[in-house]
This record gives C-alpha cells, sequence and structure tokens, in this order.
C-alpha cells in the first residue's frame, strides 16, 4: 500500500540540489499480490533468485532516509485507496512508543491529501530545521476498518557541507545527491568497517554508560532488534572507553511533559568550574521566570515552567568542545466539555448556529452528523460553516434544509455531547385574500393581499401572462402586505389577475371588470339610493374583517341633486360629508364632526361615499348606518361590521398530576375565541432555566386535557399552551408554575408478620424495589377489621424504619394489615397482607431444624452450636435435659432469647453423646423435642492380623475388628503389603469390608508383610493391626526358574515429533513442543541460538514421558531466533530445530509475508533438511 519517498527544503537564500521525485506507479500497475512500497525510486523487497513463487520474498529492507542539518524535510507516504475499504486514519511515530501528533510541537505539522481521480491517498510529515536529535527510527501506521498496515523508516542527520551547499559559483554543476543504491553500499561498507548496526550514537554513548542489567529495555526502547550484535560491539567498545572530559551523565535523549507543567532538564559535568551553556534550537537560552538555572554540586539544572507549545523542540547543552542533546516533547491535557450542546428546532431556510463551550482556547474538536465528521473542507458542498471564537466552536447553518436535521454530536479527547436538529417546513397562511374589483375609465384598481411570511416574495400574473412594472403599473411588498395598483384604467387591463408566492403551492386570484359609464344629462331631480354589494353570507349586510387589516366600506350613492352622506353608529353620528353645499336637514342624535384623516375616516370620490378603518380593532365592531338625503328624499341602510382576530391565550394553565415521565396539564378556554370558534389548542413545554420550548403537538389538540409524555423525573419543566382559530394562533398562556415528573414508588416488598401479642402486632417488611428521583419519605400503616371495609391508620405521620408494631389492637379479632410508601409524588401501591391476623396469644412451638430431627454427628474436639427456635407469647420457660436429669451447666452453656434457644459446648467429648430433651412451656401449656447427638472419633487398629494360608502367589490374611470403633461404624479396612527386601508399602485393597481378604500375584520364594487399618467416618485408625510376615511357601514345594535371554531394550534418542516453526505475538506466553524416544532415559539439552539455556525464570523446561516442553514466558522481539533441543544418552544423540519469531505489537496488523523455513533434523550423525 505503501510508497515512501522524502525530500529536502533548503534554507532561505541557499539553493540547496534537489534530486527528482522518483516516479510513482499508477493505481492500475499496483500488483494483486500484497503491495510494496519505493524509496527513492529503489525497489523495498526482491524475489528471491531461484524462486517460482509470489510467496518466495526476503523482507525488505529499513528505508534509510538522509537530511542535512538545519535543513527542512518532508516525509511523503501515498497509499492505494483502491485496496482500502474506507478513508485511512494515519498515525507517525517516532521509536517504538513515541506518537507524533498535533502535541508533538510546532516544528511537526502533517498534511493529508487525496486524488479522487487516481484514489491515491497522499499523506506528508513534515520536520522544521532538523536537528541531530531527529535522528533515529520512525514508524508510520495506516488503519481503515479492519485493515491495518505500517512502514518503517529510518532518518540521518548529517552536518552541511559548505563546499557543496554554499561555495559553489553559480555557472558550475550543482552535485547530484547519492541514489539509494550507492545509499545501502555505503552503508553496508560503513556496517562492515564500523560494525555500528544502525544505531545512533548517541545511543551507544546511552549503552556504554549503562549497566548491563538494562540493555535489554535500552535496546527494546530504541528499536534494537540485533541483540548479538550489539553485545558484541559493546563488548569491543568497551576497551576502548573513552570517557567524557566534561560530562559525567548526559541528559536522556527525549523528555516528555504537560501542558502547563514544568520539567527539570539535568545534566552532571566532571568540574564544577567549567562554563556551561544551555541552547534551545541553536538559540541560547538566557535566565528568566520562564527559565530557571540552578547548581547543585555538580549538577546543572534548567527547569522550564509552564510549558507551551512553543517549548516543544531541541535542547542542547554546550561544556567547552563537547555537546549533548535532548529533545522535549510538549503533551497537551484533555479538553472538558463545560457548556454541551442544546437540542434545536427551527423551520426551512431559518439560521442555526450550534455552540460547545470547552475548557481550552484553540483545541481541536470534532463535529459528527449522524456519526459521519463533519470537516472544513466538505462545508463547502454541504452549506455550513465550522466556527472558533475563543473557547467557543460553533457550527453555522446560513439557511437550513430538511436534510440538515438530525443527531450532532461534539467529540474531544475528554468529553463529549450531543443534540438533535429538528427542522419543520415552514407552511404559509394567507390573512388577506385578494378580492374581485369593477373600476370605471381613468380611475385606480388596487389588489391587495396579505401572507403570514414577511420574507415570502412573488409574482403577479394577468391571464397566466406576468406583470411588468411600468408607469401605470406598480409592484409593492411591504411586510406582509403585496400590492398591485393600475393608475388609469384601461379597457384592455380586463382580466384575471393572480399573485403567486415564490416556492409555496399557492396562488390568490382575482378579476378586473371595467366599467364603461355612458353620462346623459338629463334635467329632473331622482330621491337619493344607496346601492350596497356586501359579500357577506347572512341575510343581512354583514362584513368580516379581520383585526389589523385595513377595511374600506365603498358605498354608491345616487340621486339628484347630489345627496349628503351620514355615517352613523349604532345611532351615534361618527362623520357627516356633505359634498356641496348641504341643504337643511333634520338633525339627529349624536355629536356631528367631519373627519377625512385619522384611524377612522370618510373619503368621498364621485358618487362613492366610504368609510375607512385603518387597522381594524375589536371596539370597532357592531351595526353602521349609512343616510343620505337631497331635497326629494332620503335613503337609509345599514352594514354589520364583525371583527374577526385570533383568540385570547387559554386561562387557568395548571398541571393536575405528574408521574414518573409524565404530566396532566389541564385548562379553561379563552374568554374571547376572537369571533371563530376556536378549533383546538398548540402546546409546548421547556426546561427550566433554558429559552428554548419545544412543541408537543403539530396537529391541534381539540381537549383541554393533555398527558404530556416522555420526560426526565426530576427535572423541572414549565408548558404553555396557544389557542387556534381560522384566523391563527393566539398570545401564548400564561406559563405553569415548575413542576417535576416524580412517580410515587412502587409497593413495599416482602411484608410479614414479626410478632403477635393479644393486644399488639409487629410488621416488617423490604423497601420498594422502585423509589425513583423522589426518593421516599416513610411508610403508612393501615389495617382493617375482618367484616369491615374501613382502613384505620396506625400511623399519623411517615415512619422512616422498615418496621413498626400495632398497638391497641382488640383481642381475638382477624385484622388485615397494608403498608404504602409516602414521597412527594404521593403514596404508592399499597402492599397486603394476603391472610387476616389473629391477634391472640401464641401457644409455645419448638421449631426443630431438619438436620436435628436425625442423629446429629461430630467429631471429637469439635465444637457444639445447636440453635433450635420456637414461638410462643408471652416468654415461655426453656428447659434442657439428658436422660431425665439437668444437663451439666460448667460444661454445656445454653443461651435463651425470646425466639430461639442455643446449646453450645467448646470441645465435644464422647461423653457428650446422648439424647436431649428441650421442653418449652407456658403456664399449663407445653411442647417437647428430642435431640440425639453422637460424638465419634477415629476407630482402634484391628486385632489378630495373622496369614491363615498360602498358596502359589496368594496369601489369605485374617484379622479381627478393633476393639474400640470410635463411637462409630466400621465402614471398611485398608490392607498393605510390603516385599522384606525392599519394605516398600503398596495397597493392597481400601475399605475392604470384611475381615479377611486374599492377596494375589505374590512373587513365590520373597517375604511379605502385612498390615492393615480400620476406617469409619473419622478415616483411618491411626495405628495398623500388628503386621505378619508371610514366610515362605509350604514345603515340598520348590521354585525353579526358567533360562531366557535377557532382550536388549536400549535405543538411541529418536525425535518422534519435531519442533514446527512458530510466530507468536510479544506479550502472549508461547510453548514449544516435541516428543523424543530413547533407552537409557536420554538427556534433555535447550538451546538458543546454540547457546544452552540453564537456569533462566523465563524459559521453564518440563520432560513429561518423553513429550518435551519449552515454556517462554511473555516473549519479546528479542526472544526471536533458533531454538534447539538436543537429546543425548550412551548410544547416540538427537537434535531437533525450529524458528521463532516474536511479532513487536499485539493486534499489529501488517502486509503478509512469506518466509523461506527450514526444519533440521539430526539422528545419529545423519541429517535431513525438507523446505516449508
Amino acid at each position: 500500500v505503501f510508497c515512501l519517498t522524502a525530500a529536502k527544503k533548503a534554507p532561505a537564500g541557499k539553493d540547496a540540489a534537489a534530486k527528482p521525485a522518483p516516479k510513482e506507479a499508477t493505481p492500475q500497475e499496483a500488483p494483486a499480490a500484497p503491495p510494496t512500497g519505493e524509496i527513492d525510486g529503489a525497489p523495498a523487497g526482491r524475489a528471491e533468485p531461484g524462486g517460482s513463487s509470489a510467496a518466495s520474498r526476503v523482507v525488505p529492507p529499513r528505508p534509510l532516509l538522509r537530511s542535512v542539518f538545519p535543513t527542512d524535510t518532508v516525509i511523503v507516504a501515498k497509499l492505494n485507496g483502491k485496496e482500502l475499504p474506507a478513508k485511512p486514519a494515519v498515525k507517525w511515530f517516532k521509536g517504538k512508543w513515541l506518537e507524533l501528533g498535533s502535541k508533538s510541537g510546532a516544528r511537526f505539522s502533517f498534511k493529508e491529501s487525496h486524488d479522487a481521480a487516481s484514489n491515491v491517498y497522499t499523506i506528508e510529515l513534515h520536520i522544521t530545521k532538523v536537528v541531530l536529535g531527529d535522528r533515529g527510527d520512525y514508524r508510520i501506521e495506516v488503519k481503515a476498518k479492519d485493515f491495518c498496515d505500517s512502514c518503517a523508516f529510518n532518518i540521518d542527520v548529517e552536518g552541511m557541507q559548505g563546499e557543496t551547499l554554499t561555495s559553489s559559483p553559480p555557472w558550475c554543476p550543482r552535485p547530484v545527491l547519492p541514489t539509494f543504491r550507492q545509499v545501502v553500499e555505503e552503508e553496508k561498507k560503513k556496517k562492515k568497517d564500523d560494525d555500528d548496526l544502525g544505531i545512533p550514537p548517541e545511543i551507544w554513548e546511552l549503552l556504554k554508560g549503562a549497566k548491563k542489567s538494562e540493555y535489554e529495555r535500552i535496546a527494546f526502547q530504541y528499536g534494537i532488534t540485533d541483540l548479538r550484535g550489539m553485545l558484541k560491539r559493546l563488548k569491543k567498545a568497551k576497551v576502548e572507553v573513552k570517557k567524557s572530559a566534561a560530562f559525567t551523565k548526559k541528559l536522556d535523549p527525549a523528555y516528555q511533559v504537560d501542558r502547563g507543567n514544568k520539567i527539570k532538564l539535568v545534566v552532571e559535568i566532571s568540574d564544577p568550574d567549567l562554563p556551561l551553556k544551555w541552547f534551545k534550537n541553536g538559540q541560547e537560552i538566557k535566565p528568566s521566570s520562564k527559565y530557571v538555572f540552578e547548581n547543585v554540586g555538580k549538577k546543572r539544572i534548567l527547569t522550564i515552567n509552564k510549558c507551551t507549545l512553543a517549548d516543544d523542540a531541541a535542547y542542547e547543552v554546550v561544556v567547552k568542545d563537547e555537546k549533548c542533546f535532548t529533545e522535549l516533547f510538549v503533551k497537551e491535557p484533555p479538553v472538558l466539555i463545560v457548556t454541551p450542546l442544546e437540542d434545536q428546532q427551527v423551520f426551512v431556510g431559518d439560521r442555526v448556529e450550534m455552540a460547545v463551550e470547552v475548557s481550552e482556547e484553540g483545541a481541536q474538536v470534532m463535529w459528527l452528523k449522524d456519526g459521519v465528521e463533519l470537516t472544513r473542507e466538505d462545508s463547502f458542498k454541504a452549506r455550513y460553516r465550522l466556527k472558533k471564537d475563543g473557547k467557543r466552536h460553533i457550527l453555522i447553518y446560513s439557511e437550513v434544509t430538511m436534510e440538515d436535521k438530525g443527531h450532532y454530536q461534539v467529540m474531544t479527547n475528554g468529553g463529549q455531547c450531543e443534540a438533535e436538529l429538528i427542522v419543520e417546513e415552514k407552511q404559509l397562511e394567507v390573512l388577506q385574500d385578494i378580492a374581485d374589483l369593477t373600476v370605471k375609465a381613468s380611475e385606480q384598481a388596487v389588489f391587495k393581499c396579505e401572507v403570514s411570511d414577511e420574507k415570502v416574495t412573488g409574482k403577479w400574473y394577468k391571464n397566466g401572462v406576468e406583470v411588468r412594472p411600468s408607469k401605470r403599473i406598480t409592484i409593492s411588498h411591504t411586510g406582509r402586505f403585496h400590492k398591485l395598483v393600475i393608475d388609469d384604467v384601461r379597457p384592455e387591463d380586463e382580466g384575471d389577475y393572480t399573485f403567486v408566492p415564490d416556492g409555496y403551492a399557492l396562488s390568490l386570484s382575482a378579476k378586473l371588470k371595467f366599467l364603461e359609464i355612458k353620462v346623459e344629462y338629463v334635467p329632473k331631480q331622482e330621491p337619493p339610493k344607496i346601492h350596497l354589494d356586501c359579500s357577506g353570507q347572512t341575510s343581512e349586510n354583514a362584513i368580516v374583517v379581520v383585526a389589523g387589516n385595513k377595511l374600506r366600506m365603498d358605498v354608491s350613492i345616487t340621486g339628484e341633486p347630489r345627496p349628503v352622506a351620514t355615517w352613523m353608529k349604532e345611532d351615534e353620528v361618527w362623520s357627516k360629508f356633505p359634498p356641496f353645499p348641504r341643504p337643511e336637514v333634520p338633525s339627529m342624535p349624536g355629536s356631528v364632526f367631519t373627519g377625512t384623516e385619522g384611524r377612522v375616516r370618510i373619503e368621498q370620490r364621485g358618487d362613492i361615499s366610504s368609510f375607512v378603518i385603518e387597522s381594524a380593532e375589536r371596539g370597532d365592531e357592531g351595526r353602521y348606518t349609512i343616510k343620505v338625503t337631497n331635497p326629494v328624499g332620503e335613503d337609509v341602510a345599514s352594514i354589520l361590521l364583525k371583527v374577526v382576530d385570533v383568540p385570547d391565550p387559554p386561562e387557568a394553565v395548571r398541571v393536575t398530576s405528574v408521574g414518573e415521565d409524565w404530566a396532566v396539564l389541564v385548562w379553561e378556554p379563552p374568554k374571547y375565541d376572537g369571533g371563530r370558534p376556536v378549533t383546538g389548542y398548540l402546546l409546548e413545554r421547556k426546561k427550566k432555566g433554558s429559552q428554548r420550548w419545544m412543541k408537543l403537538n403539530f396537529e391541534v389538540f381539540t381537549e383541554t386535557t393533555y398527558e404530556s409524555t416522555n420526560m426526565i423525573e426530576g427535572i423541572l419543566y414549565e408548558m404553555r399552551v396557544f389557542a387556534v382559530n381560522v384566523i391563527g394562533v393566539s398570545q401564548p398562556s400564561m406559563n405553569t408554575k415548575p413542576f417535576m415528573p416524580i412517580a410515587p414508588t412502587s409497593e413495599p416488598q416482602h411484608l410479614t408478620v414479626e410478632d403477635v401479642t393479644d393486644t399488639t402486632t409487629t410488621l416488617k417488611w423490604r423497601p420498594p424495589d422502585k423509589i425513583g428521583a423522589g426518593g421516599i419519605d416513610g411508610y403508612l400503616i393501615e389495617y382493617c377489621v375482618e367484616g369491615s371495609d374501613e382502613w384505620i391508620p396506625a400511623n399519623t405521620e411517615p415512619v422512616e424504619r422498615c418496621g413498626f408494631t400495632v398497638k391497641n389492637l382488640p383481642t381475638g379479632a382477624k385484622i388485615t394489615f397494608r403498608v404504602v410508601g409516602v414521597n412527594i409524588a404521593g403514596r404508592s401501591q399499597p402492599a397486603t397482607l394476603a391472610q387476616p391476623v389473629t391477634i391472640r396469644e401464641i401457644q409455645p412451638k419448638i421449631r426443630l431444624p431438619r438436620h436435628l430431627r436425625q442423629t446429629y454427628v461430630r467429631k471429637v474436639g469439635e465444637h457444639l452450636n445447636l440453635v433450635i427456635p420456637f414461638q410462643g407469647k408471652p416468654r415461655p420457660q426453656v428447659v434442657w435435659t439428658k436422660g431425665g436429669a439437668p444437663i451439666d451447666t460448667s460444661h454445656v452453656h445454653v443461651r435463651t432469647s425470646d425466639f430461639d434457644t442455643v446449646f453450645f459446648v467448646r470441645q465435644a467429648a464422647r461423653s457428650d453423646s446422648g439424647e436431649y430433651e428441650l421442653t418449652v412451656q407456658i403456664e399449663n401449656m407445653k411442647d417437647t423435642a428430642t435431640v440425639c447427638i453422637r460424638v465419634v472419633e477415629k476407630a482402634g487398629p484391628p486385632q489378630n492380623v495373622m496369614v491363615k494360608e498360602v498358596w502359589g502367589t496368594n496369601a489369605l490374611v485374617e484379622w479381627q475388628p478393633p476393639k474400640d470403633d470410635g463411637n462409630s461404624e466400621i465402614t471398611g479396612y485398608f490392607v498393605q503389603k510390603a516385599d522384606k527386601k525392599t519394605m516398600e508399602w503398596f495397597t493392597v485393597y481400601e475399605r475392604n469390608r470384611h475381615t479377611s481378604c486374599t492377596v494375589s500375584d505374590l512373587i513365590m520364594g520373597n517375604e511379605y508383610y502385612f498390615r492393615v487399618y480400620s476406617e469409619n467416618v473419622c478415616g483411618l485408625s491411626d495405628l495398623p493391626g500388628s503386621p505378619h510376615r508371610c514366610i515362605s511357601p509350604p514345603p515340598g514345594m520348590t521354585l525353579k526358574l526358567p533360562e531366557y535371554k535377557e532382550h536388549d531394550f536400549r535405543t538411541p534418542p529418536k525425535f518422534l515429533t519435531p519442533l514446527p516453526d512458530r510466530v507468536v505475538v510479544a506479550g502472549y506466553a508461547a510453548a514449544l513442543n516435541c516428543a523424543v524416544r530413547g533407552h537409557p532415559k536420554p538427556k534433555v539439552v535447550w538451546m538458543k541460538n546454540k547457546m544452552e539455556i540453564r537456569e533462566d525464570p523465563k524459559f521453564l523446561m518440563t520432560n513429561q514421558q518423553g513429550v518435551l516442553t519449552l515454556n517462554i514466558r511473555r516473549p519479546s522481539p528479542f526472544d526471536s531466533g533458533t531454538y534447539s533441543c538436543r537429546a543425548v544418552n550412551e548410544l547416540g544423540e538427537a537434535l531437533a530445530e525450529c524458528k521463532l519469531e516474536v511479532r513487536g505489537e499485539p493486534g499489529g496488523g501488517g502486509a503478509l509475508r512469506s518466509t523461506h523455513l527450514t526444519l533440521i533434523h539430526k539422528a545419529d550423525g545423519a541429517g535431513q533438511t525438507c523446505a516449508l
């Protein structure tokens, strides 16, 4: 997957020669086999000569990248995206453990890019001003879901050669950097001459000054794999040890500190009078409050206070001509979330800002939407913007869409939080429709409509053709109002006019009629006439207007001469407007005034008298009368004006009951419904202290009782209600008082009767299983007498403990009891006794435990502790007897309480066996129980053990039972035999039930001893029965041994199962197994790399019947090598070998590698080799 290159950046002002970048293979040319990398054009691995399969490849060498001090260096790695299942996650490491990242300092920077055309990921590591401390092993690790790969490389830093970089004249060709092959050959030559094993010099200096016990730790820390070569090099170097003249103890190779903490760099010099200087990235450090210098004897200490990322640098100590280097890594502390995200509910097109506050300024946070990361690179495509403001991190949507809703999450290295963004479609409501117009020539036509959203724009159409503004046509948009004004109306203006809001499937239409008037002068007089054209749906003239809208009532008036119009409201004169010198008219009640300006005014235009109300109010509602008069007569007309509005807010909003996660909200309908029936209600709730309300219903709710659910128990909430009619939504009601969803506890558990007397009952119970956030204040106890339905409280104040004694109960009555838990939410469900309790005295009754109903057996010396419960009220008298006589209280201890008696003997003796009688008595009532106790011990030895008969290879052994059976039944006998020559005892029979047995398989001519043990429940007897000797076969029998030639069973060692090659993971125990055969038993020796493994606690060697095992405890990469097992006896030897590979990191993945394995099997000097 990897293609790794390195480039140098020359310092400003210098023309450093640069080698052209190697040609990269396109993704189409990538091999199907596990991919390989290239460095400076040289292949990372090649097939072995003669190898015919892709599996026969050697492990690629570690890339070596050279850089010149103090230039900038860029390490470039390319990944083939076709072999990755997802976007890769990249980590850079220095050495084995130090991860390089954003917290590693300002000198290290990282860059990632992706070429979509070739599907290649390019990853870069920039090192600014390379210092000598940057030398060493590096590793890049890539992970993508289940795929994992890594690539290691080495950076070597050299001093700058002035003659090649600075002194060359412009016309001279610049020196060409060596190729990778030349670098490898030079390294091989240098390794052969110097044999430094690729280990940096400062590591050698560290090894030379370290103890031998620390070699393995240092090698593991700095990635040294050739431990044997390192030891050889150190052995040679010890002869040429050249101690530093200035330093007795140098700086460690690297230090690490958390940001904000302080760190001390300590160096020890040989002469305290020597001058010493500290440098940071080549600049001398001066003493200050930030950098404190200390001299303690020969120690020189640099203390850096309040470390920041600027302190992440390379440090140097100079004493005369000697120097030592180190590198300081500053690590940032975890970033905590101070103010988390909050849920938001918005409409499409709204601006949304989701903000979170963290504990550190400039901290790195990760935004995720529905589990997918939001990055700045994708923000241009997704219409969002990420902003940092100090400790606040903000996600901004300028115009939110339905695609933006979902769950948003913010993650830091110290915590995370999440919130939900709810986006709803905004619905447009028409508050005032456009009306049909009939206009005369040269007059003005005004089409007007009102919508609910001020931001909505729209277009006007005439007969389907868009209307454009001109000298006569004016189109305006003011707030929620849209107007189309046509001046000097002409016949061609007649038609259907439509207003279409942008972005909504809605249109408003009206017709414009052109009225042609032909005027003929007829010198005559006409009585006045009012011509009304109301759009009301009732039989009477009625006009309905929405509150806040403008009302214009145009009334056409005819008559000759022109009549005078007077407007009145419910017989009150509002205004009088004479269009000409008014003749005498009868007086009318009320004040007369002329109003041509103001909110309510009269306008006269030709034969039309207009009554205008700007922004209608509820008080404008009523019956209006227009009266016209002229010398010929008069005419009167009435118009009923109805002002409709949104309803008033609901009243008396309150929470009547709450539960664990619910609350019941009740309210009263509004007093004023706005002139239209209330169609329903909308409800909202919020957490106390928050400013964000959340809708509980999107469809109007018609009832006045609502149950709100899905609330969090123990959190304070507030709720409010809106009333809705056809006009719109009312103002919100008053907020409810803050309330907390709290549920009563569950019923108490395990209610039982503990004690009953003639007037009291003692109850006990356990707390409820579910208590909740409201806790529990106590318990109330109630009882009900049989035959009654009334529950009588036994206590007025809740009791906190789980037990209570109910007093003053009627004797002889049957009473049922129940217990309820009480908290702030009220009473729980009651826990009721299943059966009523009879209030009476309790007769004495012994409750003998089950194990005491049969003989109770104990061993001598053990303690006797018998606990026997009983019942009885009042407290009964308890008496213990043995065989009708009182017990010995000096040996037996008896303790009696109200409900049990304890029989205790500290050390039981066989004399304690017998039958004990327990009597419990109350006045003339008593109860008796018998307890049988048997104290046992081991039995004595069997008696009179003898051999009754011998025949062939058999002997009959008999004995008699022991005199003392230990107060227990003999369960069997244990028979053993011993040959007189060896006197080793072997078991013949175990638990033999009879007092005799036949011993077989004896050797004729040998003498045997027999002994017998008796056994009971306590075990075998301490002594056996007297051993008896079987002397010889009976007279007359002779033993004649057959002649035979002894077979030679000796064989040389031979491995039946060889040692297989193993690949194990570091840190996990490993075992090498093989099997060997040989007689006499061969001596086994384990070896590692042909060196014998001796007493090493890391290795455990076992031999089980020829199965040989070498256990390696927690192997490390340095335990890799060739292991062999040698088996030797007097007839020869055999050898088995295997290779053990220990991988450095548990669970690490990488490209698959094939290895050529060789198994060597030697036996009797002959060897065989096979390749796997």
